[in-house]
């Protein structure tokens, strides 16, 4: 039931949204050297690798330096800081809904040195396929404002944020039901509206 609704989901976003992608690569392009989309290894469901796609925001390259993005990162563009705070360079990952490597409402996909880290976490939580949007999504919509105000982001990352991210997936697996999912995908769109970040 779940997968259906994805594919109904994500194929219907993306014909209404197609015009939308078109106007960002355009914008993308003029602004800065590089290509239209991002992408980036993250660990899916039954540890299995997958490269999840973005609209590029940064520099082209610049992303290998840190998987985080901190503060009023210096390495971002000025369309991708438009693109960052609406949530907008997100949208790309409705083809990995269709792909079936992720789902609409899910635990986040995080790169494979953070889940090697915490791997027997990780064994319950890609149990499940990875999400555009989860508990922690909504919790941690400021995230790089947070790191940005540490001395070492990374260290703060994986001794705090990470770990109750990792709390937070593993609440959202348990109370995982359509009604749940449904509550999460209107707060997440409420966030984007109201607030300009949902993840």
């Amino acid at each position: 039931m779940k997968r259906l609704l994805d594919l109904a989901a994500a194929g219907t976003a993306l014909l209404v949204l197609a015009p939308l992608f078109g106007v960002i690569a355009v914008l993308i392009k003029a602004d800065s050297r590089g290509p239209v989309f991002f992408k980036q290894q993250r660990v899916g469901k039954a540890f299995r690798p997958f490269w999840i796609y973005k609209f590029r925001t940064m520099r082209s390259g610049a992303e290998a330096a840190l998987p985080l993005t901190v503060g009023t990162d210096a390495r971002i563009t000025r369309v991708g800081a438009i693109l960052r705070r609406s949530k907008i360079d997100e949208l790309p990952q409705l083809l990995n809904i269709l792909k079936g490597e992720m789902t609409i409402v899910g635990p986040r996909p995080e790169v494979p040195r953070y889940v090697e880290a915490f791997r027997r976490d990780y064994e319950e939580i890609l149990a499940v396929r990875p999400g555009l949007t989860d508990l922690a999504s909504l919790k941690y919509r400021d995230e790089a404002a947070l790191l940005g105000r540490s001395d070492d982001p990374e260290d703060e990352y994986v001794r705090r944020v990470l770990p109750d991210k990792i709390r937070l997936s593993k609440e959202y697996i348990r109370r995982s039901s359509v009604p749940f999912d449904l509550g999460l995908i209107f707060k997440t769109v409420h966030k984007v509206i109201f607030s300009g970040s949902a993840t």
